[in-house]
C-alpha cells in the first residue's frame, strides 16, 4: 500500500487545479494512449496510475469525476474497465504545461544553506511552484537560478528542490533539498510528523480558550471549487491543528498554530470552522468586517488595516527538522514581515486608545 503524503509536500502532478469540464469548453489533450490488443480489463484509474509518472491515483479519480478522462471521446468514471484497443485520453480546459523550469534571477532571502539543503524565507505574493497561470516568477524559478552552478541540481527533476509548500499569500519558511537523498529523508520526516512547524495568524473575533486543538477532515468545497472545507468523517483527509492565543486585541486575536498534518489551506479552513476566519483572507471571507462596531471611524480603521496588510495574515514562523545527513536537530525562526507587524501594531494602538 502506498503511503499518503501530506498535501503540502511538493509533487509534480499534471492534474493540479482540476476544474470540471463544461459542455461548451474548449478542450486540450494532455495525454493519449491506446490499450493493447491483449489488454486485460482493469479499472481505468489503476491503468492510468501505472502509466502517468508523478500523478497520484486520487488525482486521477478526481479528473474522472470532472469529466477529464475519456474513452473514444466520451467521458468515463474511474471504475470504467479498460478494454483492448480503447483510445484513452486525458483532456483539460487549458493547454498542456510543458514543465521546463526556466532559471530566473529573482532575489532570495536565504536563512541557511549547506551542501545538501537550504532554508528560504518566502515573501507573501510569491507563488511557490509553477502551475496553471503561474509558469514564471515562482520560488522554484528563483531556486533554479540560485543553484544553476551545482552540476547535480536539475530544477526539472522532482527528486530535488522544494520539499513542501505554502500558499502564495502566506509568508515564511520553506526547506529545499539539493540532493535526492536529502529530499527523500526530509519528505519522510514530514510524512511521519516529526518536523516542527508553527505559524502566527491574526484571526477575527475573541478566542475564549487560551489554547486548543482543531480536528476535522479537509476536502474540496463542493459549492466553491476554489475553497477547501471541513467535510464529514470518511471524506477528505484527516487534519489536526493545535493553537495557542498569543495576544487578544479587541475584535481580533493573534494566535500561534502548530501543524500536526499538512493539508491544503489547513489553518485557514480550521480557523474558519471554529468561527475565527483569518484577517483579510479573501478566499474565506476574512476581507469583510466580521467583528466590531458599526461606527464609520471603525470601518475606516479596518479598511486601513486591510490596505496595510493586503493578504491573509498568516506567517510560517518556525521550522524544525533533523538534518538529513548529520541527524542534528535544526530549528529556524523568521520574524513577522513588515506588513503583519504593522497590522498588529495598528490593532494594539486601536485598543490602547479605546481603553
Amino acid at each position: 500500500m502506498t503511503a499518503e503524503l501530506p498535501d503540502d509536500i511538493v509533487r509534480t502532478d499534471e492534474l493540479d487545479d482540476i476544474e470540471p469540464i463544461g459542455e461548451e469548453a474548449q478542450l486540450y489533450e494532455h495525454y493519449r494512449v491506446v490499450a493493447d490488443r491483449g489488454q486485460e480489463m482493469i479499472r481505468i484509474d489503476k491503468y492510468l496510475f501505472d502509466r502517468l509518472p508523478n500523478v497520484s491515483r486520487n488525482r486521477i479519480q478526481k479528473a474522472a469525476e470532472a469529466g477529464c478522462i475519456r474513452v473514444d471521446d466520451g467521458p468515463v468514471k474511474s471504475n470504467y474497465r479498460v478494454k483492448p484497443l480503447d483510445v484513452i485520453t486525458l483532456v483539460m480546459n487549458r493547454p498542456r504545461y510543458e514543465n521546463e523550469v526556466i532559471p530566473e534571477d529573482i532575489p532570495l532571502d536565504i536563512v541557511y544553506e549547506d551542501a545538501c539543503l537550504l532554508v528560504v524565507n518566502k515573501p507573501a505574493g510569491m507563488v511557490v511552484h509553477p502551475g496553471h497561470g503561474n509558469y514564471t516568477g515562482t520560488l522554484v524559478n528563483a531556486l533554479a537560478w540560485h543553484n544553476k552552478d551545482i552540476p547535480d541540481y536539475d530544477a526539472n527533476d522532482p527528486h530535488v528542490g522544494l520539499v513542501h509548500r505554502i500558499d502564495k499569500e502566506t509568508s515564511g519558511l520553506l526547506v529545499v533539498a539539493k540532493t535526492p537523498e536529502a529530499k527523500s529523508n526530509l519528505g519522510m520526516q514530514f510524512f511521519h510528523k516529526t518536523t516542527r512547524r508553527c505559524y502566527q495568524a491574526l484571526v477575527w473575533g475573541v478566542m475564549e480558550a487560551d489554547e486548543g486543538t482543531i480536528t476535522g477532515n479537509i476536502g474540496r468545497n463542493p459549492r466553491d471549487r476554489m475553497q477547501m472545507t471541513v467535510v464529514p468523517e470518511g471524506e477528505g483527509k484527516p487534519a489536526v491543528t493545535h493553537y495557542r492565543v498569543l495576544e487578544r486585541l479587541g475584535y481580533v486575536t493573534l494566535v500561534a498554530c502548530r501543524l500536526e498534518t499538512g493539508r491544503t489551506h489547513q489553518i485557514r479552513v480550521h480557523m474558519k470552522q471554529i468561527g475565527h476566519t483569518l484577517f483579510n483572507d479573501e478566499r474565506y471571507g476574512g476581507n469583510e468586517i466580521l467583528k466590531g462596531t458599526h461606527f464609520s471611524k471603525y470601518k475606516q480603521f479596518v479598511n486601513n488595516c486591510f490596505e496595510s496588510c493586503p493578504r491573509q495574515a498568516l506567517h510560517a514562523m518556525t521550522l524544525g527538522f533533523k538534518h538529513p545527513v548529520t541527524g542534528q536537530e535544526m530549528d529556524f525562526t523568521s520574524p513577522l514581515p513588515d506588513d503583519m507587524a504593522s497590522l498588529i501594531d495598528r490593532w494594539r494602538s486601536y485598543i490602547s486608545n479605546r481603553v
